[in-house]
């Protein structure tokens, strides 16, 4: 067996090379080349010992296929942005534009960072090369842009102005997926321009030959949206000093998407639903901390900056340390755990788990569905101490992140212990259940068993509700009527007493499963009611209010009225008096 399968040492012929640490692709560790090939390498691949590998115009799009959702795509265009912090950056516009050759689409990604030289365009094209070594920066592995560019469109070109002390230069760059299938390709061929500024004109700058360089520019402008030459220098107009601008080719027959009526009235309620159909809402919630001098402007709009945490009620700060490698330094992450403002009628809920201030899994489920425990519940940590997957949609499953998943569950099952009695629930540990029974008792009042027990209106499929009573709620009870039965159904959401578990629901009313479970089609029916009733519900509250400000004025108006008629009436009195005593005319 050659001792590259064997495991063993990785030199050839068995010599005395590096070992390989491990062959797992996770565990392998990260790959550290030399800052220059040696020169006895280099003499070797010129003169033809070393065979170089080729890449496929296809791996372009087997590559794509790991953003499975395009609003990723555009996060790590985005990332790239953001990461030119540093370098100045101020701001990246998203917009969309129109090709003039055949009237499509096109995606346009404009920044105003550091901008790439001609060394660094050519990096960025190609795969696998990245010179960003800071531990605050996103991107790390070199194909962010590759893969996203042909996630969103199957063309991009590249327009990128850099100043570099006295030297400007201008560089365009085409990735074209299109030509290269067209022309029937078998390696990826990148044509490159470049420019410089001299005493205040652009001229060209010619590495290779001049016939390469009017090669590159010829398929360019073929295979582009532009027609000439002055046209692609007119896209420098607006980058003024530094920075890069991204167009992206989109087909024509690609489906725009879209979303049904029961989404769109989903949308409107939370984020956690509106991220995954309104590129704004998830922009809003991207980055952990909020930007001082920079800015997301989408279709000539800034977005305004939420962070999750703020929008939390009865909020508590959670620590956790994670048991990572021995010869690293100790971490402690912070963990923000809270109730939904909207808690408990919306029963969203997760964790936001971000990486370098980016997010990378937005309401994360660690509990199951269907059980009322958690429910409401929304946390937000950043965990810098486990890597994310080449997506960056998610984390690699590795026992650090199982061990974190875990450690999760129990944060949010400790919170509903401890505070799920402030949103209605009855409370779940025994000395705050005999406290809010005392209560009950002291109040007289009778309690939700016979509460239930005395009013149908009450009941939730024959099962005892886990909310308090209205005296301890603030949020009313929604009937709903199912299938014209007229059985009215309370919020969902609620539990069981004993076993914390959804509670059933009247068979009459909805249609149940063999396994006893709720059909999805009548949950999200219902679930789309419940939504509907209660927007009409703050609509009707925000009425009665109104109503009632305007009885008060009424009221106040008949006091200052009824004032004024006691004031006439004493006047006409003292008249009449006065008249009487008069003596009669003679």
């Amino acid at each position: 067996m050659p001792a590259a399968m064997a495991g063993g040492t990785g030199g050839a012929g068995g010599g005395g090379g590096r070992a390989l640490d491990c062959r797992s692709f996770w565990k392998a560790g990260a790959f550290e080349s030399a800052s220059a090939p040696s020169r006895e390498f280099h003499d070797a691949l010129v003169a033809g010992d070393f065979d170089r590998a080729r890449v496929h115009p296809k791996f372009l799009h087997t590559n794509a296929t790991s953003h499975k959702w395009a609003f990723g795509a555009i996060a790590e265009l985005l990332d790239n942005a953001v990461d030119e912090i540093c370098n100045g950056a101020t701001f990246i516009k998203v917009d969309k534009s129109v090709n003039l050759k055949d009237n499509s689409t096109m995606l346009v990604f404009q920044d105003d960072g550091g901008g790439m030289d001609p060394e660094g365009v050519r990096r960025c094209m190609s795969l696998g090369f990245s010179t960003k070594k800071s531990k605050k920066t996103i991107g790390q592995y070199g194909n962010g842009f590759k893969t996203s560019t042909m996630r969103l469109g199957a063309d991009a070109i590249v327009f990128t102005r850099a100043n570099r002390g006295s030297n400007v230069t201008l560089s365009i760059g085409l990735l074209s997926y299109t030509f290269l299938r067209r022309t029937m390709k078998d390696d990826i061929v990148v044509p490159m321009l470049d420019f410089k500024i001299q005493d205040g004109h652009i001229v060209p700058l010619v590495y290779g030959s001049q016939g390469d360089w009017d090669s590159s520019l010829k398929i360019i402008l073929e295979w582009s949206p532009f027609s000439s030459k002055e046209e692609l220098l007119q896209q420098f107009k607006d980058i003024v000093s530094h920075g890069t601008k991204d167009i992206l080719l989109r087909d024509q027959d690609k489906a725009s998407g879209g979303v049904t009526k029961a989404q769109k009235e989903i949308v409107q309620q939370h984020i956690s639903h509106r991220l995954r159909f309104s590129l704004r809402a998830y922009t809003s919630i991207l980055y952990l901390k909020k930007f001082e001098n920079f800015q997301i402007i989408l279709r000539g709009k800034p977005v305004e900056q939420i962070r999750i945490a703020d929008e939390l009620k009865f909020k508590k700060l959670v620590t956790y340390k994670p048991q990572v490698a021995h010869d690293s330094q100790v971490v402690s992450v912070k963990v923000d755990v809270g109730f939904a403002k909207e808690a408990p009628v919306l029963g969203i809920f997760g964790m936001n788990v971000y990486h370098k201030n980016r997010l990378i899994m937005p309401f994360w489920k660690v509990l199951q569905e269907g059980s009322s425990r958690g429910r409401s519940v929304v946390g937000v940590l950043e965990a810098n101490f486990i890597e994310p997957a080449h997506d960056k949609q998610d984390f690699e499953r590795t026992p650090l992140f199982i061990r974190l998943e875990a450690k999760l569950r129990q944060i949010i099952l400790d919170y509903w212990k401890e505070k799920c009695h402030l949103i209605g629930y009855q409370p779940v540990d025994p000395q705050l259940r005999s406290q809010y029974k005392a209560a009950l008792k002291d109040s007289g009042n009778p309690g939700p068993k016979s509460q239930q027990k005395a009013s149908t209106s009450r009941r939730t499929g024959g099962h005892t509700s886990n909310l308090l009573p209205e005296t301890y709620d603030d949020t009313e009870v929604i009937g709903l009527t199912a299938n014209g039965s007229g059985s009215r159904v309370r919020s969902f959401g609620q539990a069981q007493e004993n076993s914390m578990e959804p509670v059933g629901l009247d068979e009459n009313s909805v249609d149940i499963g063999s396994e006893g479970a709720l059909d999805p089609y009548i949950m999200e029916k219902l679930s789309e009611e419940n939504i509907g009733l209660f927007t009409r519900r703050e609509e009707l509250r925000q009425r009665d209010t109104q109503l009632r400000q305007t009885v008060g004025e009424l009221e106040q108006q008949l006091a200052e009225t009824k004032k004024k008629c006691a004031q006439l009436a004493d006047d006409l009195r003292i008249r009449k008096s006065q008249q009487q005593q008069q003596p009669p005319y003679i």
